[in-house]
């Protein structure tokens, strides 16, 4: 597994280094092709705990080389704190393959990114967490308070600021809104440098559990079965090896639905990928009130939306449709029957 954050990230673009070359000259037939690598992008989130489970069971590796694709974790894997830094790995095409967050994946497609959105991975899962001594009885109990969230442009910075507006409380003034990756908002709030925060499952489990926060509110409160992570492939995968995309999604329902079935397995994988205990990850399935799904058709309205709201907060300016960023066929092909 490989680390990229924002400034190393930044160095390399400058330097003008690229890393493994993905999927050049690859064709779609199984069987005849010309070996290639891609590599996959992804966060330490239960939410996009699918990959985890994929490339943990082996399913990415054994099902993408009858495509003439090989996947080495120590080499094709990425991890990154947040969608930002991840979309930027992407424009550079250092990655070809993204479990991300749908809102950065607008930002990216409205500067350039040559890449569709071909399944849903999952909805709603973060929520609101203040500090133990602070009474919580509705949005304006934030107001003078610190509250830590993802970078701009983020799922959880916009539903958050779009949750404040929609309650009157500025976003700007009333509130002081900290971007933050999950591991510095956890420490922020645990040395009372900030007052809440608002992050994906399993962040708010851990504060909880480590007696440093109590849950509020749930995401789906504020914006009731919002999008949230997504399977992006670049488009010269796309073009180049249609066929493999198709397995992408197929192995990420597969995935999606045997942690479903095996929840207690699904709690260990996501422990031996990160730091978090078996223990706080299978609390955190309890918490949440997220879902993992991969039918792209549920959240095409959803992201839609997140189209508007972006624009009126000024992170893109590009009136996006449906088709700029999604391609649906990859997921109606994976799921026909023979």
């Amino acid at each position: 597994m490989k680390k990229i954050t924002g400034l190393f990230l930044v160095l390399m673009l400058t330097a003008g280094f690229m890393l493994i070359a993905g999927c050049t000259e690859t064709p779609s037939q199984p069987g005849t092709e010309k070996k290639a690598e891609i590599n996959f992008g992804y966060q330490p989130s239960t939410h996009q705990l699918a990959y985890m489970t994929a490339m943990k069971k082996g399913w990415w590796t054994e099902n993408l080389a009858p495509y003439g694709i090989t996947v080495d974790a120590s080499k094709n894997e990425y991890l990154f704190p947040t969608g930002a830094p991840e979309m930027q790995a992407m424009l550079g095409g250092e990655i070809d393959v993204a479990y991300v967050g749908a809102a950065p994946v607008l930002s990216a497609i409205a500067t350039g990114l040559d890449a569709k959105i071909v399944a849903a991975v999952q909805t709603q899962g973060s929520a609101l967490v203040v500090k133990p001594d602070i009474e919580y009885t509705g949005p304006d109990s934030l107001k003078g308070h610190t509250i830590a969230t993802f970078p701009s442009g983020t799922i959880q910075d916009t539903v958050l600021r779009d949750w404040l507006l929609s309650n009157g409380i500025d976003p700007e003034s009333d509130v002081d809104i900290r971007p933050m990756g999950p591991g510095d908002a956890v420490t922020a709030i645990t040395a009372g440098q900030i007052d809440a925060v608002f992050l994906p499952a399993p962040s708010p489990t851990i504060i909880k559990e480590d007696g440093y926060g109590k849950i509020v509110l749930n995401s789906g409160e504020m914006s009731p079965n919002h999008p949230c992570c997504v399977l992006v492939v670049s488009g010269k995968l796309i073009r180049e090896n249609p066929d493999a995309v198709t397995e992408i999604v197929r192995t990420q329902i597969k995935a999606s639905e045997y942690n479903l079935e095996h929840t207690d397995e699904a709690a260990q994988i996501y422990s031996d990928y990160t730091k978090n205990t078996k223990e706080v990850a299978a609390k955190s399935f309890e918490n949440w009130d997220g879902e993992w799904v991969s039918d792209p058709n549920l959240i095409v309205d959803g992201v839609l939306s997140y189209v508007k709201s972006q624009n009126e907060l000024g992170y893109i300016e590009k009136n996006l449709t449906a088709d700029d960023i999604f391609d649906l066929s990859f997921y109606e092909k994976a799921t026909a029957t023979a």
